[in-house]
């Protein structure tokens, strides 16, 4: 009988303690028009909730979106942006969205994993996944419309991250992430994600590389492949185009 109920307690204790693990609560600072306002940003199975608190004093800025409300989540250590289907009114209907800075201490980094879980194609990784198992790797330069970074891509068995020092630039793609895969050259590497984009075709972000190391056409190939199979493709033999 005692050992019964040792055992009913440790299951009990095991639930109780997954569903604390299911919830992630951070201060933040949401970004106003005018001057940010501290707040809470939770983060549960549900969904995410923002509380404002002014003077210590709950505010009407109280939001809450389940999965479903959420067309695009961005993610860095320092930033979390949410993209809604709702209209903005001051914007000719462009969708809304929420931008919130998490307080000194805290990182977004803490809820990657439980975000990777429940978010498709709609979740930016804007950070290193420090977890890949590396396959191969090769140092390169992010190209921009304006400055670059550098940093170095690390091929994992299911995901692909860029690695860099600069704040917001890094990513982490898994494979469904990624629309496109193309090289002009040994030294050149476009990936096209899911990320939204008002720059690039169909809505969708190129990221282009250059390489400093030339890529083998084995590893490419390779590569362009599983990506493609991934998404259920019939491949034919031979090169990819």
């Amino acid at each position: 009988m005692a050992l019964r109920i040792e055992k009913a307690a440790c299951i009990l204790l095991s639930v109780t303690l997954a569903a604390v693990a299911q919830n992630f609560e951070f201060p933040v600072r949401h970004d106003h028009a005018f001057r940010d306002r501290p707040g809470t940003l939770r983060i549960t199975s549900d969904g995410v909730a923002y509380a404002e608190t002014t003077g210590g004093k709950p505010s009407k800025h109280r939001w809450n979106w389940s999965w479903t409300d959420i067309q695009q989540l961005y993610l860095s250590e320092q930033r979390l942006t949410i993209l809604t289907y709702q209209d903005s009114k001051w914007r000719l209907g462009v969708d809304r969205e929420y931008t919130f800075a998490a307080a000194q201490g805290r990182s977004f980094s803490e809820v990657y994993a439980f975000l990777r879980q429940r978010l498709d194609q709609r979740m930016v990784a804007a950070l290193a996944d420090e977890d890949v198992r590396p396959l191969w790797q090769v140092p390169a330069k992010l190209l921009g419309r304006l400055w670059g970074s550098e940093g170095v891509l690390i091929v994992g068995p299911d995901r692909i991250v860029y690695k860099t020092a600069k704040p917001g630039l890094s990513r982490t793609w898994r494979d469904q992430d990624i629309e496109n895969l193309t090289s002009s050259g040994p030294f050149e590497l476009t990936i096209t994600t899911f990320e939204r984009s008002k720059f690039h075709y169909g809505n969708r972000r190129a990221f282009n590389f250059q390489l400093k190391q030339p890529l083998d056409e084995a590893r490419y190939n390779n590569l362009w492949r599983r990506l493609n199979a991934s998404r259920g493709l019939r491949l034919l033999a031979g090169t990819p185009p």
